[in-house]
Protein backbone atom coordinates (compact mmCIF):
# COMPACT_ATOMS: atom_id res chain seq x y z
CA UNK A 1 0.00 0.00 0.00
CA UNK A 2 2.64 2.33 1.02
CA UNK A 3 4.14 1.63 -2.03
CA UNK A 4 1.66 3.24 -4.10
CA UNK A 5 1.50 6.09 -2.07
CA UNK A 6 3.72 9.23 -1.72
CA UNK A 7 5.34 9.22 1.67
CA UNK A 8 2.84 12.12 3.11
CA UNK A 9 -0.19 10.95 1.93
CA UNK A 10 1.10 7.85 2.94
CA UNK A 11 1.63 9.16 6.37
CA UNK A 12 -2.06 10.57 6.52
CA UNK A 13 -3.33 7.63 5.69
CA UNK A 14 -1.54 5.47 8.13
CA UNK A 15 -3.96 5.71 11.19
CA UNK A 16 -7.22 4.78 9.09
CA UNK A 17 -4.43 1.58 7.54
CA UNK A 18 -3.88 1.05 11.38
CA UNK A 19 -7.70 1.53 12.80
CA UNK A 20 -8.58 -1.67 9.80
CA UNK A 21 -5.57 -3.42 11.08
CA UNK A 22 -7.23 -2.72 14.57
CA UNK A 23 -10.54 -3.47 13.70
CA UNK A 24 -9.60 -6.95 11.64
CA UNK A 25 -7.64 -7.72 14.70
CA UNK A 26 -10.61 -7.39 17.29
CA UNK A 27 -12.77 -8.83 14.82
CA UNK A 28 -10.44 -12.23 15.01
CA UNK A 29 -10.39 -11.94 18.75
CA UNK A 30 -14.08 -11.71 18.89
CA UNK A 31 -13.98 -15.10 16.80
CA UNK A 32 -11.83 -16.65 18.88
CA UNK A 33 -13.69 -15.70 21.76
CA UNK A 34 -17.29 -16.91 20.19
CA UNK A 35 -15.81 -20.38 19.37
CA UNK A 36 -14.24 -20.72 22.80
CA UNK A 37 -17.51 -19.60 24.64
CA UNK A 38 -19.17 -22.06 21.67
CA UNK A 39 -17.32 -25.29 23.02
CA UNK A 40 -17.48 -24.48 26.64
CA UNK A 41 -21.33 -24.23 26.08
CA UNK A 42 -21.29 -27.61 24.37
CA UNK A 43 -19.19 -29.24 27.48
CA UNK A 44 -21.66 -27.59 29.65
CA UNK A 45 -24.63 -28.50 28.30
CA UNK A 46 -25.77 -31.37 30.36
CA UNK A 47 -25.28 -29.84 33.26
CA UNK A 48 -27.92 -28.26 35.09
CA UNK A 49 -28.22 -26.43 38.57
CA UNK A 50 -30.89 -25.77 40.99
CA UNK A 51 -29.74 -24.00 44.02
CA UNK A 52 -26.64 -26.27 45.82
CA UNK A 53 -27.09 -28.99 43.31
CA UNK A 54 -26.08 -30.07 40.09
CA UNK A 55 -27.70 -32.25 37.71
CA UNK A 56 -25.14 -33.52 35.16
CA UNK A 57 -24.79 -35.82 32.09
CA UNK A 58 -28.63 -37.42 31.92
CA UNK A 59 -29.15 -40.44 29.74
CA UNK A 60 -30.84 -43.45 28.58
CA UNK A 61 -30.63 -45.95 26.13
CA UNK A 62 -32.36 -46.88 23.47
CA UNK A 63 -35.16 -49.08 23.38
CA UNK A 64 -36.04 -52.24 21.28
CA UNK A 65 -39.44 -52.16 19.59
CA UNK A 66 -42.58 -52.87 22.19
CA UNK A 67 -40.53 -52.19 24.98
CA UNK A 68 -42.74 -50.14 27.87
CA UNK A 69 -40.43 -49.23 30.52
CA UNK A 70 -36.76 -47.48 29.85
CA UNK A 71 -33.98 -45.95 32.25
CA UNK A 72 -32.56 -42.95 33.15
CA UNK A 73 -29.02 -42.41 34.35
CA UNK A 74 -27.44 -38.88 35.78
CA UNK A 75 -25.03 -37.88 38.28
CA UNK A 76 -26.55 -35.39 41.28
CA UNK A 77 -23.70 -33.44 43.09
CA UNK A 78 -25.08 -31.03 46.10
CA UNK A 79 -22.07 -28.36 47.00
CA UNK A 80 -24.66 -27.25 50.39
CA UNK A 81 -23.86 -28.07 53.90
CA UNK A 82 -27.80 -29.62 53.97
CA UNK A 83 -28.91 -33.20 52.54
CA UNK A 84 -31.25 -32.50 50.12
CA UNK A 85 -33.65 -35.53 48.47
CA UNK A 86 -34.77 -36.47 45.15
CA UNK A 87 -38.78 -37.26 45.41
CA UNK A 88 -39.95 -37.18 41.78
CA UNK A 89 -39.45 -37.25 38.62
CA UNK A 90 -41.56 -36.53 35.32
CA UNK A 91 -41.72 -37.19 31.80
CA UNK A 92 -43.54 -36.82 28.79
CA UNK A 93 -42.66 -39.97 27.18
CA UNK A 94 -43.90 -42.62 29.91
CA UNK A 95 -46.85 -42.60 31.97
CA UNK A 96 -44.83 -42.52 34.66
CA UNK A 97 -41.75 -42.01 36.57
CA UNK A 98 -40.38 -44.03 39.54
CA UNK A 99 -37.31 -43.93 41.37
CA UNK A 100 -35.57 -47.05 41.34
CA UNK A 101 -32.58 -49.19 43.07
CA UNK A 102 -30.78 -52.24 42.31
CA UNK A 103 -28.83 -54.23 44.72
CA UNK A 104 -27.62 -57.73 44.89
CA UNK A 105 -29.38 -59.30 48.03
CA UNK A 106 -28.55 -63.05 48.76
CA UNK A 107 -27.06 -63.31 45.62
CA UNK A 108 -29.95 -62.47 43.55
CA UNK A 109 -30.05 -59.16 41.53
CA UNK A 110 -33.24 -57.10 43.28
CA UNK A 111 -35.00 -53.71 42.28
CA UNK A 112 -37.46 -51.93 43.73
CA UNK A 113 -38.80 -48.47 43.57
CA UNK A 114 -38.08 -45.96 46.48
CA UNK A 115 -40.71 -44.65 47.80
CA UNK A 116 -39.01 -41.89 50.04
CA UNK A 117 -36.97 -40.50 47.41
CA UNK A 118 -33.34 -41.26 47.13
CA UNK A 119 -31.12 -38.88 49.43
CA UNK A 120 -28.23 -36.43 48.11
CA UNK A 121 -25.70 -36.09 51.00
CA UNK A 122 -24.33 -33.05 51.90
CA UNK A 123 -20.91 -31.75 50.12
CA UNK A 124 -21.27 -34.68 48.03
CA UNK A 125 -23.01 -36.65 45.02
CA UNK A 126 -24.94 -39.60 43.91
CA UNK A 127 -24.34 -41.38 40.64
CA UNK A 128 -27.85 -43.38 39.29
CA UNK A 129 -26.59 -45.80 37.00
CA UNK A 130 -26.84 -48.97 35.10
CA UNK A 131 -26.91 -52.00 38.10
CA UNK A 132 -27.63 -49.25 41.02
CA UNK A 133 -30.42 -46.23 41.70
CA UNK A 134 -31.75 -45.28 38.80
CA UNK A 135 -34.83 -43.38 37.25
CA UNK A 136 -37.73 -45.72 35.56
CA UNK A 137 -39.67 -44.79 33.13
CA UNK A 138 -42.99 -46.70 32.76
CA UNK A 139 -45.44 -47.56 30.67
CA UNK A 140 -43.38 -45.67 27.68
CA UNK A 141 -45.68 -44.24 25.12
CA UNK A 142 -42.92 -44.78 22.46
CA UNK A 143 -39.78 -46.45 22.20
CA UNK A 144 -36.73 -44.39 22.63
CA UNK A 145 -34.33 -44.08 19.85
CA UNK A 146 -30.41 -43.32 19.76
CA UNK A 147 -29.73 -39.68 19.45
CA UNK A 148 -33.31 -38.52 19.86
CA UNK A 149 -33.00 -36.75 23.08
CA UNK A 150 -36.40 -36.17 25.82
CA UNK A 151 -37.08 -33.61 28.48
CA UNK A 152 -38.28 -35.07 31.91
CA UNK A 153 -38.08 -33.22 34.81
CA UNK A 154 -36.89 -33.74 38.67
CA UNK A 155 -38.36 -32.62 41.65
CA UNK A 156 -36.08 -32.05 44.89
CA UNK A 157 -37.58 -31.83 48.58
CA UNK A 158 -35.54 -28.31 48.80
CA UNK A 159 -34.23 -27.03 45.80
CA UNK A 160 -37.19 -27.51 43.81
CA UNK A 161 -37.70 -28.74 40.48
CA UNK A 162 -35.25 -28.62 37.39
CA UNK A 163 -35.77 -29.87 33.64
CA UNK A 164 -33.56 -32.02 31.76
CA UNK A 165 -32.81 -33.18 28.39
CA UNK A 166 -32.38 -37.49 28.45
CA UNK A 167 -29.24 -38.18 25.50
CA UNK A 168 -30.46 -41.24 24.26
CA UNK A 169 -27.35 -43.46 23.19
CA UNK A 170 -27.51 -46.86 22.05
CA UNK A 171 -29.17 -50.14 23.47
CA UNK A 172 -26.56 -51.66 25.76
CA UNK A 173 -24.57 -48.54 26.23
CA UNK A 174 -23.12 -49.04 29.71
CA UNK A 175 -22.70 -44.83 30.45
CA UNK A 176 -22.81 -41.37 29.25
CA UNK A 177 -20.11 -41.56 27.17
CA UNK A 178 -18.34 -39.19 29.65
CA UNK A 179 -14.71 -38.47 29.43
CA UNK A 180 -14.90 -37.56 32.91
CA UNK A 181 -16.18 -41.00 34.28
CA UNK A 182 -19.15 -40.21 35.78
CA UNK A 183 -21.42 -43.11 34.44
CA UNK A 184 -18.23 -45.53 35.46
CA UNK A 185 -18.33 -44.61 39.22
CA UNK A 186 -18.42 -47.79 41.05
CA UNK A 187 -19.91 -46.17 44.56
CA UNK A 188 -23.86 -45.21 44.94
CA UNK A 189 -23.03 -42.09 46.68
CA UNK A 190 -20.28 -40.54 47.40
CA UNK A 191 -19.19 -37.66 50.17
CA UNK A 192 -16.77 -35.33 50.37
CA UNK A 193 -17.46 -34.09 53.66
CA UNK A 194 -14.39 -34.13 55.51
Amino acid sequence: MSSFLPRRAWSASAPLYLFRSLEEKLGLVALAIGMIFASAQTVLAHDTTVESLTVSQPWSRATPGGAKVASGYLVIRNTGDQPDRLIAATSGISGRTEIHEMAVKDGVMTMRPLADGLTVPAKGEIVLKPGSYHLMFVDLKSGLQEGEPFQAQLTFEKAGSVALTFDVRAIGASDAGDPAGHGTSTGHVKSTRH
